[in-house]
């Protein structure tokens, strides 16, 4: 095989279409765009628009509500806070706090806070300063022997100053 003989598989390079070049292209004069109206012309912006009569998104109700600023919590499940211990990455007899998590690597940024989820098995007797966790993560904590302290960001803002 030599460069030149180099092709693309059959089919998988389209040629452009070349749209109002002459009546032997099948595409000249009106470029398939039809006679006259709005779709012939350039720069249409018609999605949604159902010919004045109200369009479906504006005859719907809306519903719910989104919350402007909402809490991003990073989440760490038990599994791997017992991966990193039995690596050496977390230090179990010693308190492992957000500022140790992140500093193993295990999280890339605090956010609002850490959250833990009691998806994994964890057997290592660990004491964890979390800004949250779920029931099970607490329950799956104090059975290994070890304890999850929950902090609120707002005590820690108070703290700090």
């Amino acid at each position: 095989m030599k460069l030149n003989e180099l092709r693309d598989n059959p089919g998988a390079a389209k040629p452009k279409k070349r749209i109002g070049r002459g009546p032997g292209s099948g595409k000249g004069k009106m470029g398939g765009r039809g006679i006259k109206g709005q779709k012939s012309r350039s720069g249409v912006a018609i999605n949604g628009y159902e010919g004045g009569q109200m369009p479906l998104y504006q005859r719907l109700p809306k519903r719910g509500f989104n919350v402007p600023n909402p809490k991003k919590y990073a989440i760490v499940n038990l599994g791997l806070i017992q991966k990193f211990v039995d690596a050496g990455k977390l230090d179990a007899k010693s308190e492992i706090d957000e500022d140790a998590l992140v500093a193993s690597g295990l999280v890339r940024r605090k956010h609002d806070g850490i959250r833990v989820l009691a998806k994994g098995e964890i057997s290592a007797k660990v004491i964890l300063k979390v800004t949250g966790a779920s029931k099970g993560a607490v329950e799956a904590v104090e059975k290994a022997g070890g304890a999850i302290n929950i902090t609120s960001a707002k005590a820690e803002e108070a703290a700090a100053e």
